[in-house]
């Protein structure tokens, strides 16, 4: 395992883990996110405030809308608030499959992340780009009921899918895969509130390879839930949904720059 592991390459999983203060990173890691953190100071903040998002979307669907089957794509390493333990708090039955192509995260999935004894947890080394390969994988088939509604997750993953509208036929093959009653969950970071200044040091740094974040607006990202019913407050920076209950004082849009949604598949 420890030779498929490329510790000198950056990975967004590892650097993600750096900003919400992990020590389950590598050198490369770091200075990508320092680089990152360079031009867009409240990277940490946004990373922080994504889990916060996911934790509160996952209670949304296993409380409120009653799914039991979670899958979630690009699940980064673990810590506090996974999927998993936010679902079956709520409803111990619950089945999540979770998805990274690092095969550290996978190694410490397996190890760490454990079910409740009624539900069940399955991993998969695969790739976000490669939805065929996730959706008929037997593991995946083993743990999830395609015929019944699934949560798919694909929280801080899509910003790694670079181009206007590269998303998209993903996130459909993904979601024609899944039943009436399904929900997306989704975020992805932006520049719509970023300063001039910023925006363009951004450019800059996307333009030289510097960042394999890819921003999209709110129109494009609104767009990957086009023919889905889309759960009130709708599309909005990931600090905003369904926060009320969350600690003040609360950060800022600009500080942030990710917009979330959730949405039921018709």
């Amino acid at each position: 395992m420890r030779d498929r592991i490329d510790t000198t390459t950056a990975h967004p999983a590892r650097r993600y883990n750096y900003w919400l203060g992990g020590k389950d990173n590598f050198a490369a890691d770091r200075e990508s996110a320092d680089r990152i953190a360079a031009a867009w100071p409240s990277a940490p903040i946004a990373a922080r405030e994504n889990r916060r998002f996911l934790r509160r979307a996952t209670t949304y669907l296993a409380r409120e809308a009653g799914i039991r089957q979670f899958l979630d794509i690009g699940t980064g390493l673990p810590t506090a608030n996974n999927t998993h333990e936010v679902a079956q708090a709520i409803a111990p039955e619950t089945r999540v499959v979770y998805v990274d192509n690092d095969p550290m995260v996978m190694a410490h999935a397996r190890a760490l992340l454990t079910s409740a004894p009624e539900g069940r947890t399955a991993y998969l080394e695969a790739d976000l780009r490669e939805p065929e390969t996730i959706l008929t994988h037997p593991d995946l088939l083993a743990t999830l009921d395609l015929s019944r509604p699934i949560g798919l997750m694909l929280v801080a993953v899509l910003h790694f899918i670079p181009g206007p509208g590269a998303a998209a036929p993903i996130v459909a093959r993904l979601l024609d895969a899944l039943p009436t009653g399904s929900y997306l969950v989704a975020t992805n970071a932006t520049k719509d509130f970023l300063s001039e200044p910023v925006a363009a040091v951004y450019d800059r740094m996307l333009a030289t390879g510097q960042t394999d974040i890819w921003p999209r607006t709110r129109a494009e990202f609104a767009a990957l839930l086009r023919d889905l019913d889309v759960v009130e407050p709708g599309v909005v920076p990931v600090n905003e949904w369904r926060a009320e209950s969350e600690e003040a004082p609360r950060p800022a849009s600009a500080d942030v720059s990710v917009y979330g949604a959730v949405a039921r598949l018709p």
